[in-house]
């Protein structure tokens, strides 16, 4: 399994409340698609600078840090097309973990 870093922006809810169930959704996809998440970090709604329609002027900004394997990626990608939360999302293979440094 490789280990990787998954950035979704989010069409804006209504509530920022309804983030944390989209973050709990996304978590979910990674996990049936055979993925473990490590960390999960939201990150503000940013104004995006070049909007492409006025529909989507703004999105929320999540980053997850996964293990999965290399097929599951392409799953999660195509199931996510249908997702009307998901505005856009980026997967890159993220560099190893930092081991913990050894106490002497």
């Amino acid at each position: 399994m490789k280990r990787y870093e998954g950035l979704f922006i989010l069409n804006p809810p209504a509530k920022e409340d309804g983030v944390k169930e989209i973050m709990d959704k996304l978590q979910k996809e990674i996990e049936k698609a055979g993925g473990k998440v490590e960390t999960t970090q939201k990150m503000d709604k940013k104004s995006f600078v070049r909007v492409a329609n006025k529909k989507h002027s703004a999105g929320f900004y999540v980053n997850f840090i996964f293990e999965a394997p290399e097929a599951a990626i392409d799953a999660i990608r195509s199931h996510l097309r249908m997702n009307e939360d998901v505005f856009r999302v980026l997967f890159t293979v993220a560099p190893p973990a930092k081991e913990a440094a050894a106490v002497q």
